[in-house]
């Protein structure tokens, strides 16, 4: 049986002057993007720049919405309602539709960023917020969700398509969680140590959590963090390696 993986990436994180990443680069190895929609990053002008350049290099498109935060880059948690949160994320997917639209390219999926994704894990109303504004905007949308976390439950229960994440740039705590950036073994630097713990979560379901406990998990699509120095070689190398052990890239949409 041939096995499929997704890669993507969160882009199109520039604002106005201010540039942030590479992805005219990325772009040729990963499938998928996460495309900021102006509340935690981007403007309308990157928006629709950064849906362009997908579409010219056959990578799909999806919303990645934040918090209002662009001071802190979305990765401030915030105590808002879910009526306001549910708001701020259809939104942001309108936003991005919008541009789509206009280069004629589909949606394919929403991941949300930064704090509002680690808030959403184990908060129910975040949960409950964020996929009402899926359901009620285009039901067809995949999630890109943590396995076993509130988002996922909810996906399930309200039958919207997820995609279960592995992050190949962050280390993992037993709980299943991702060790959070403040500690200082929340990333994954040796290119060729991140590469190989893809692998194994793609091959045998399994990564080795900061405390050496195997943990078990399943892995749809993995995450390069565009922003990491080393992004474009992580993309590029993971890419041919993974194509090297028979596993095929492509986009969520084709597997899923």
């Amino acid at each position: 049986m041939v096995k499929y993986v997704d890669l993507n990436a969160d882009s199109g994180e520039s604002f106005g002057r201010y540039k942030l990443g590479n992805d005219e680069e990325l772009f040729k190895y990963i499938t998928s993007a996460n495309i900021a929609c102006g509340f935690h990053a981007g403007d309308p002008s990157i928006m629709r720049k950064t849906v362009r350049l997908a579409k010219d290099l056959g990578v799909a498109v999806g919303a990645h919405p934040g918090f209002p935060d662009l001071m802190g880059f979305g990765r401030r948690a915030l105590e808002v309602t879910r009526s306001d949160l549910e708001n701020y994320v259809l939104y942001q997917i309108g936003a991005l539709e919008a541009m789509a639209r206009a280069e004629g390219v589909e949606l394919q999926h929403v991941k949300v960023h930064g704090a509002l994704y680690n808030m959403a894990w184990t908060r129910r109303d975040y949960a409950e917020a964020i996929v009402n504004a899926i359901r009620l905007f285009n039901s067809k949308l995949i999630l890109i969700v943590p396995q076993g976390s509130e988002m996922h439950k909810v996906a399930e229960e309200q039958g919207i398509k997820i995609a279960f994440e592995f992050f190949a740039d962050r280390n993992y705590r037993s709980d299943g969680r991702l060790v959070p950036r403040s500690h200082p073994n929340a990333l994954v630097l040796n290119i060729n140590e991140a590469i190989e713990r893809v692998i194994r979560a793609i091959d045998q379901g399994r990564v080795r959590s900061i405390e050496g406990i195997d943990i078990e998990l399943s892995v749809h699509t993995v995450c390069i963090h565009g922003d990491s120095p080393h992004a474009i070689d992580l993309a590029k190398k993971l890419r041919e390696r993974l194509e090297e052990a028979g596993i095929r890239v492509a986009p969520l949409r084709v597997f899923l």
